[in-house]
């Protein structure tokens, strides 16, 4: 995407410092140099506003990245994502489940198997969390919806929202455990 680079090359044409433009569009100065960085695509409100800000077009400002975002949200992309999220909703219920168990009958073998689980799931989650901040997918297929003057379909969105509380829920359950491994490994070394 090259969205950053446009950012950047209209702020500076119109004079503007990162604080001013941020302020002008209602964010903070640490989102600009995110945009013009490209860590984060800005969400089509935003682009809507600094198309304002800088007088231009949103065809113009947007010009090529709308292409990028059709072949990112493809149906290869997506099914990615939703595998590697259904491998990792498995092996958190894995470890989820296996805690006690492991953890009871073998005892330090069991600490050790189910650690390993454990970071098994936390670098799936990390994969997972790479992949949507690398394609932030709701933003590209709200903007895709919006150059081709659509609003995202109700399941769209209802995909989109039920992505969020569950991955919540998962890293809240995470934590969880860890602090029963903490718990449990304190327990048989000293006791």
């Amino acid at each position: 995407m090259d969205i950053g680079n446009r950012i950047k090359k209209y702020r500076e044409i119109n004079g503007l410092s990162q604080e001013e433009l941020a302020d002008r569009i209602f964010v903070s100065r640490p989102t600009i140099s995110n945009w013009e960085t490209n860590k984060f695509y800005p969400d089509i409100q935003s682009i809507c506003m600094l198309c304002n800000v800088f007088a231009v077009s949103l065809d113009d400002f947007i010009k090529g990245d709308v292409e990028k975002m059709k072949k990112i949200i493809s149906e290869k992309e997506m099914n990615n994502y939703n595998r590697i999220s259904v491998l990792f909703t498995i092996e958190i219920m894995i470890v989820l489940f296996s805690a006690y168990p492991l953890i009871n009958f073998l005892r330090i073998p069991g600490v050790i198997i189910w650690s390993v689980l454990l970071i098994i799931g936390l670098i799936m989650s990390h994969k997972i969390e790479k992949i949507h901040q690398k394609y932030d997918i709701r933003t590209y297929k709200e903007i895709v919806a919006f150059t081709e003057q659509r609003s995202l379909s109700k399941d769209e969105i209802i995909e989109e929202k039920a992505k969020r509380p569950y991955q919540k829920v998962l890293l809240l359950i995470l934590s969880g455990l860890i602090a029963i491994l903490v718990y449990v490994m304190l327990e048989l070394l000293i006791g």
